[in-house]
């Protein structure tokens, strides 16, 4: 009858509230969770048939699961959340069709949170629940992608339909332990069977705008920031409207890689989205001011870090010193010679001691780079640019 009734199935393995707090247990409520567990085993004894005891093994697991949790027990709450997803990946692996579907997101995504919340009761990076979940999460992956039932986008669950329906939510779960790990390289062997079938277009919204949200990040940290902004523009715009927190999220990657290519948030958007860290530093490369820039992410600094982007907002002060040599190009009436003293001074101004090596090399980079078109006339120690558009907007396009 459970099969009937998909929804209604995964609602009976959701775990109990945690509670933030160990609580002692009653001795009413000892005695009820012994009477339950009692019961199956009465039942498991009898010779029921093994269809039957896979469930009863399932219940067992999720009774103690919810029971850790509601004592605030998350080692012993995460040991019997896994032992009930290891026995409902069977199960489901067993059943026919994919009704089954519902009921292990909903187990993937409690094994993924207990894991987590498990691995902070012991000593700092030890992320040893979270890996063994990992595994769990991977037989489930497994186990919807090679299903052989044809796969018919939204139909609804049941006994005919393809386990592959269930593919997208895992993996987007997956991609997440896989990016707290940070074992990125693991990423590949989502990707690819996922887009060879095309799964990744299928799903719900939110799905499909997750999805996104962590390949735009791969692509990221690939540097392959044109792929990079395709795919976080699509989860920022298919984002839900009311999602505020999640499209700040999706921001705080998006605008380092817009930065990274030439495109500037307004201040109305930093503003909306409480996005200040990045205002000093949009400034800077605006205007072409290292000193505000270097101060805007020196002062945020460790959250850059944290979300892995400092780097990538680093990179951006070659765009900085280009966009102060159009500054200084502007000021000279826009001759096409710009001798290195004059760039030396205009940065010791701003507080940057360089010497002439130094600045050659950052301008040989940038012409390079095609920030700018133009040779440095080392024997004259000047920048010799090109009188037809100096500073070329399509370098920005790469």
């Amino acid at each position: 009858m459970a099969h009937k009734h998909p929804q209604e199935t995964a609602r009976l393995f959701e775990l109990s509230q945690f509670s933030e707090t160990r609580s002692p247990s009653s001795s009413s409520q000892i005695e009820a969770l012994s009477s339950a567990l009692d019961g199956v085993e009465i039942l498991e004894s009898t010779g029921a048939d093994k269809n039957f005891r896979d469930w009863s093994h399932s219940f067992k697991s999720w009774c103690l699961a919810s029971y850790a949790a509601h004592l605030g027990d998350a080692e012993k709450c995460y040991h019997h959340q896994s032992n009930l997803h290891s026995s409902l990946n069977q199960l489901f692996g067993q059943s026919s069709g994919n009704w089954l579907v519902p009921a292990l997101h909903v187990v993937c995504k409690n094994t993924h949170a207990m894991a987590i919340r498990a691995d902070r009761y012991y000593k700092k990076g030890d992320n040893a629940r979270l890996q063994s979940a990992v595994t769990l999460l991977q037989e489930s992956f497994s186990k919807a992608l090679n299903d052989r039932t044809e796969f018919v986008p939204n139909a609804p669950f049941s006994e005919d339909g393809s386990k592959k329906a269930g593919v997208l939510y895992i993996v987007n779960q997956l991609f997440s332990m896989y990016f707290r790990l940070n074992t990125l390289r693991l990423c590949k062997n989502l990707l690819r069977p996922v887009e060879s079938r095309n799964l990744h277009e299928e799903g719900t919204m939110g799905q499909k705008v997750t999805y996104r949200y962590y390949v735009g990040r791969l692509n990221m940290f690939e540097d392959k920031y044109s792929e990079a902004e395709q795919h976080l523009d699509y989860a920022l715009r298919h984002c839900h409207k009311n999602a505020t927190l999640n499209k700040r999220c999706i921001l705080n990657y998006l605008l380092p890689v817009k930065l990274m290519r030439g495109r500037f948030p307004t201040h109305k958007l930093l503003a909306k989205y409480s996005l200040k860290e990045f205002e000093e530093i949009v400034e800077g490369i605006q205007k072409g001011d290292m000193r505000t820039f270097s101060n805007g992410l020196a002062k945020h600094q460790e959250l850059f870090i944290r979300r892995g982007t400092y780097l990538l907002l680093e990179k951006c002060k070659i765009l900085c010193y280009r966009n102060l040599l159009k500054r200084v190009y502007t000021v000279l009436g826009e001759r096409p010679q710009i001798p290195l003293l004059r760039i030396e001074r205009t940065l010791k101004w701003l507080g940057i001691s360089m010497d002439e090596d130094e600045i050659e090399c950052i301008l040989a980079n940038l012409i390079f780079r095609g920030f700018i078109k133009g040779y440095i006339a080392h024997a004259k120690k000047i920048l010799v640019l090109s009188k037809a558009s100096p500073f070329p907007s399509a370098a920005f396009r790469n």
